[in-house]
Order: structure tokens, then sequence, then C-alpha cells
């Protein structure tokens, strides 16, 4: 799935000591190229009659800490049983996908599954968090509200029609689609969902866990987070040795 870039930084996180020149020359003797993503599809349709929250993001997919903005948004993939709806919920500071659902419907109770399983992770109650998301009716109904609030979370919805207003999960869903739905380790055609769902939870372990983020300086998400515990912590230490 790596181009010449991730895969040279790749190799030397291995401590395969070679050089991207080297790589790229492999890469061609064997044939092999990074995965190319594809345009994306609309999947979720603005209710007008629905009140939105405010754009409390205003583009900036930034955060200083893990749990102060989640952005979340719905995708699909055709199987041969029908269509599957996926729904990431991801945490702006590391990227890192805290809540996640695969269904075979697009109704408001994925949504809250995907929400409820980064609960469950990251923490039952977030004062301070923000959660963004596009104008779709799953997240300006009173039940998505609801569940935010029992979080202490406060709604974020972007403009209705304009895809860089949640830029941040169309990129997520953009290589979730590049790697795995139409990836080199795909198997065939998607048959079942809970085929889908099986397959999504081995890629958000990976995407988690492995797989490098140029964003992050060419580290895992999961391995972003532990270096900022890590610095609050020895900040903390010094503090109380003071």
């Amino acid at each position: 799935m790596y181009g010449v870039r991730k895969l040279w930084k790749a190799a030397k996180r291995a401590g395969i000591e070679i050089g991207r020149d080297q790589v790229t020359r492999l890469m061609k003797i064997l044939e092999i190229e990074g995965v190319r993503r594809e345009k994306r599809h609309k999947t979720t349709k603005p209710d007008s009659k629905a009140p939105r929250h405010p754009d409390l993001v205003n583009r900036v997919f930034s955060a200083a800490a893990p749990n102060q903005l989640w952005v979340t948004d719905l995708t699909f993939v055709p199987t041969w049983q029908g269509v599957a709806y996926v729904c990431f919920t991801i945490d702006a500071f590391s990227r890192a996908i805290v809540g996640w659902r695969c269904a075979s419907n697009m109704k408001t109770g994925t949504v809250l599954d995907a929400i409820e399983m980064a609960r469950w992770s990251r923490g039952r109650h977030l004062p301070g968090l923000r959660c963004h998301s596009d104008a779709g009716s799953q997240f300006t109904s009173i039940r998505y509200g609801e569940r935010l609030a029992e979080i202490g979370a406060t709604p974020s919805i972007g403009t209705v029609g304009d895809s860089y207003d949640n830029a941040l999960v169309e990129t997520v869903n953009g290589y979730y689609k590049a790697e795995l739905v139409r990836g080199p380790a795909k198997p065939g055609p998607w048959k079942t969902v809970d085929d889908l769902e099986l397959a999504t939870l081995g890629w958000v372990h990976w995407h988690n866990t492995k797989r490098l983020h140029g964003y992050l300086g060419d580290v895992p998400p999961f391995e972003y987070e532990e270096s900022f515990y890590a610095g609050v912590t020895s900040a903390k230490e010094l503090v109380e040795i003071k």
C-alpha cells in the first residue's frame, strides 16, 4: 500500500539501512507502487428542516491534546449482500480512529454506535470536546445531540455540501477505500457486510498501531499519543520536584 517515501520510512523504522533512491529502484524492478485514491461519492443527505449546530471548527482540523476535537462521517462500500455503511470517529490530535461502525443501513443508530465505541475507549465524560460532522440528517438528529451531551461534548456542523468543512474525515475515508476496500490484499468482491466488518476491524487496528502518518512525523497514531502523554507526565514530575 505504501509509496516510495513511506516504504523508505517504514524500512528505516525496521532497522533496514537503505536509501530512498534504492527503494525507488527496487519498487520499479518489482513493479509495485503505492495505492491511489479515487474520487469521493456523497453518502449523507442534509436535512434542510432540522436545526443545525454552529461550525466550531472552521476547517482548522488540529488540536493541542487528545479528546479536544473528534470528526465523524459516513461512507459506503458496495457488497453482494447490499450496500454497507461505515462510520468513523477520528481524534484530530493523533488521527486515531477512536470509534467505528459497519452496518447495512445509514440510520442514526449506526452513528451512535461509533460514538459509543469512542466513548468506551476514551472516557465516559469529556468536557471541552467538540465533535464535528457534516449536515447529514443523522448528525442533526435529537438522539445524536443527546448522546454527545451525555459525554459532555459539543456538536459542530460544517457547511452543507462542502466536503472541505469535514476534510479530515474525508481523507481517512479516502485511504480506507484505497488501502482496504480496493486494496492489494482484497480477496475479491466483498460478499457480505460481515466480511467487510471483520476486515475493517483489522484495518483500524493497523491504522492506529502501525500505519505511518506524514502529519504525525511518520509515526502511528497510538505511538504519537504515547509520546504526548509521556511528555505530560515528565513535565508534571518536574513541577512536583520544584
